[in-house]
């Protein structure tokens, strides 16, 4: 049998895992266009369980420990796969309830609970994805049960099963055939349940990946201990190595007399110090043996029980933040948008809250509730403004009792005639029908870069080769930017189209916008009228909005 702590470290050890793990999944994703990678947000939805899996104690049930993990993967879903991973073990966690151990039987009837919930948020599930691989995961799960009561030989016959199916996506999707690879949020499902495996067989927890040269790993390595407070003072120094330096080893060892949570990395050229301890004078002058301290950073001594504190505070702050505001009005808006320009015209139409974020920022499913709750009125209309926000905003949704609308708004300008087509007169029934309507009348262009060497029918994309999508499909490649929204703009304009708007972004020059725009409005139909508005959004050069 499984209990609670076993299962526990599993989760964890799966985390970490995908987190290492995270780009080999990301470059399996077939369309160029840069956006929140499948492996990323996996990484993430998982990711924020760890904090709160650590807490739990040896002695935590399964059931427990599956709420625990289940609820935290939930509210950091981003991304659509990461909300179909939320969805998967929230089923599971469903199917665990009120046991205090699983076995075989258990977790086939959790694996079965918690793929139908995942099919069931998807409006037109696809064959071929993370559905395909964990309904196989679900199916061969029941099927062992019934010849075996050794919780390792199931996990490992569903992983087996899982990389089986898993290589078959190839050929259930045609984007996957043409470009050779499996299926991105699958192959992430795999990775999970095998590291999981893994704890459940006797393993150990995995490590992060660590790379001495890289602050940001130190840090990783350094924020594991950051629960624990045995001493005061959280010392952190980097020392220049003199000639002759002693061996780095002896510092350690030296500061493991003293405190606790040490990290000691080093190269050629540097030593970099990371200690807990009541003595940290005593840790700096040790230091000063083997070297000399950096200005950049400067050494660096904080009081770890007054943080601890003020931790507590902001966490009981943020609890009181999802107080829902009183209502002061009938209607309000949350809007999904990244950027200066397009931030305030939501603002300007009625926005009440803007979540940043958009294409390679998903905001997670706990940001979009917040924002929901931030709102003071009886009823909220929420625009994702992005596909892979949807599913995420759905779930927000069902986190509340308040009375919230999600329009399936996929991009910028969809969600701007959305909310110019609102009508405070009407009520709720109305404006979500009228404002449907609005927002898919609306064609939008897009202007990018290629995040990744990749293919568009026959013909080879190099990475930061321009990329034009129409309607979210990619249109054509160009080698310029002007030329590219020129090209967009002759194609956005074809039928019955009065208005044409240039929303460029934070990487394009309004001198170069203005002359696009001459040049746009010169060579399209005398009708039409083209409009030019400082976005300032990341990733897209710009976005084209056709009405």
């Amino acid at each position: 049998m499984i209990n609670g702590a076993l299962f526990r470290d599993a989760v964890i050890s799966a985390a970490i895992t995908i987190d290492n793990r995270k780009k080999e999944v990301d470059e399996l994703n077939v369309y160029p266009v840069p956006d929140g990678d499948t492996g990323t947000n996996m990484s993430m939805t998982i990711g924020n369980s760890v904090g709160e899996l650590r807490r739990l104690e040896n002695s935590v049930t399964i059931s427990e420990t599956a709420s625990t993990a289940a609820s935290a993967f939930l509210r950091g879903a981003r991304g659509n796969s990461g909300v179909i991973l939320s969805l998967i073990f929230r089923g599971i966690a469903k199917g665990l309830s009120g046991c205090t151990e699983a076995g075989c039987t258990e977790f086939a009837e959790a694996l079965e609970l918690g793929v139908e919930a995942a099919y069931k948020a998807v409006m037109k599930p696809v064959e071929g994805t993370i559905l395909t691989v964990a309904r196989a995961c679900a199916e061969k799960a029941r099927e062992i049960s019934l010849s075996t009561n050794d919780n390792v030989i199931f996990w490992t016959e569903i992983c087996s099963e899982a990389e089986k199916v898993l290589a078959k996506t190839t050929d259930m999707l045609p984007q996957l055939k043409k470009a050779g690879v499996v299926d991105a949020g699958g192959k992430g499902l795999v990775i999970i349940f095998r590291a999981m495996t893994e704890i459940f067989a006797g393993g150990k927890i995995a490590e992060p990946l660590t790379v001495q040269e890289n602050n940001d790993n130190f840090r990783t390595a350094v924020s594991e201990y950051d629960d624990e407070i045995n001493y005061t003072y959280c010392t952190e120094f980097m020392i220049e190595k003199k000639d002759n330096c002693p061996d780095p080893f002896m510092l350690r060892a030296y500061l493991e007399t003293i405190g606790d949570c040490v990290v000691v990395v080093d190269d050629e050229k540097i030593i970099k110090v990371h200690v807990h301890t009541d003595n940290p004078g005593n840790a700096l002058q040790k230091g000063l043996e083997f070297g000399y301290f950096t200005n950049n950073p400067r050494p660096k001594v904080e009081n770890m029980r007054i943080q601890h504190e003020n931790k507590v505070k902001e966490v009981r702050d943020a609890e009181q933040g999802l107080t829902p505001a009183v209502p002061e009005k009938q209607f309000g808006f949350v809007a999904v948008a990244a950027g200066h320009g397009i931030e305030a015209m939501f603002r300007d139409l009625g926005a009440d809250v803007i979540v940043k974020g958009g294409q390679t920022m998903n905001p997670s499913t706990d940001d979009i509730l917040k924002a929901i709750l931030a709102v003071p009125a009886e009823i909220i209309f929420v625009l994702p403004n992005n596909k892979n926000i949807i599913m995420a905003a759905e779930q927000a949704m069902k986190l509340t009792d308040r009375s919230v609308c999600v329009l399936q708004t996929r991009t910028i300008p969809q969600g701007i005639s959305a909310m110019l087509a609102f009508d405070e007169t009407e009520g709720l029934a109305e404006n979500r029908l009228n404002m449907t309507k609005a927002f898919e009348r609306v064609s939008t262009g897009l202007v990018t870069f290629a995040a990744r060497d990749s293919e568009f029918e026959g013909h080879p994309i190099k990475e930061g080769e321009i990329l034009a999508l129409e309607n979210g499909k990619l249109a054509f490649t160009e080698k310029d930017v002007n030329k590219a929204v020129l090209k967009l703009c002759k194609k956005l304009a074809k039928g019955d189209v009065s208005y044409i708007t240039l929303i460029y972004g934070a990487d394009v020059t309004e001198e170069n916008a203005e002359q696009t725009q001459n040049l746009i409005q010169s060579k399209v139909n005398d009708k039409i009228e083209v409009m030019l508005v400082n976005g300032g959004q990341p990733v897209y050069y710009y976005i084209i909005s056709a009405e």
